[in-house]
């Protein structure tokens, strides 16, 4: 399990309950423990051994799958098992002031944690000396486009027919307005106190990334990762959903 905490991290406990209304709405219209409206589609790119396709808000994200397939870089073959190798990129009309094309620090830190949070789920180990890559591009950015590059990926690599122990679904919750709420939005995720993503495989509940940044108390930090859990159980029926509706499945 990755974890990553950055700026002031967790507080200390208020030791009070955190007591949230059910009718307090948000800028949004959303209550503190509802989703943005979610699609996830599977095998939507020919030329990909697997792909998939997820809108979460605003966010528009595409993954493809290559491989497994020989690898030729001596260097980063392993004699036992696959290497997965991820790349994420923003294109440059994905936000309101362009992005300058190309790999930056900030893209090149999404690639390694999306591996590394894939990785878990996957039998590497069933395809020795040869990688799989994944190709995230983020077609227009909402907040919360790791978490939906994440849920992408997992579900093309699933398209693909890679042997995993579990899709993994991702999702952030956090503090926006002084109350702990779910799926960050844009607004809520530059303007917030804090924001908690998380990744982790529904089945068994193992948490493959967990980072924070800003501030949380203890008993705030508890709920925001109740509420990030809840929200990747449901993202997980979608993908599940999006498989089935792919192969016709029951």
């Amino acid at each position: 399990m990755i974890i990553i905490l950055t700026s002031k991290s967790i507080g200390d406990s208020n030791k009070g309950s955190l007591v949230a209304s059910d009718t307090k709405k948000r800028p949004d219209g959303r209550a503190f423990d509802e989703l943005r409206p979610l699609k996830i589609e599977a095998g939507v790119l020919e030329r990909a051994d697997g792909s998939a396709y997820v809108e979460i808000g605003d966010n528009k994200v595409l993954a493809a799958v290559y491989g497994p397939r020989e690898l030729h870089v001596r260097r980063l073959l392993k004699p036992n098992m696959a290497i997965l190798r991820c790349r994420y990129n923003m294109a440059p009309f994905s936000v309101e002031d362009r992005k300058r094309p190309g790999p930056d620090r900030r893209s090149v830190e999404i690639s390694k944690i999306t591996a590394e949070a894939l990785n878990p789920a996957v039998f590497l180990e069933k395809f020795p000396r040869s990688t799989i890559d994944i190709f995230i591009e983020v077609l227009q950015a909402e907040g919360g486009t790791r978490c939906a590059g994440i849920t992408a990926a997992s579900v093309a690599l699933a398209d693909a027919g890679i042997p995993m122990r579990d899709m993994v679904a991702a999702c952030a919750a956090g503090k926006a307005d002084g109350q702990v709420v779910m799926d960050l939005s844009e607004w809520e995720d530059k303007e917030g106190e804090a924001d908690l993503p998380i990744a982790m495989m529904p089945r068994t509940g193992d948490i493959t990334l967990l980072q924070m940044d800003g501030h949380l108390t203890s008993d705030e930090f508890e709920q925001a990762l109740d509420l990030a859990i809840e929200g990747c159980k449901i993202i997980s029926e979608a993908q599940k959903e999006a498989i089935k509706n792919r192969y016709g499945g029951d």
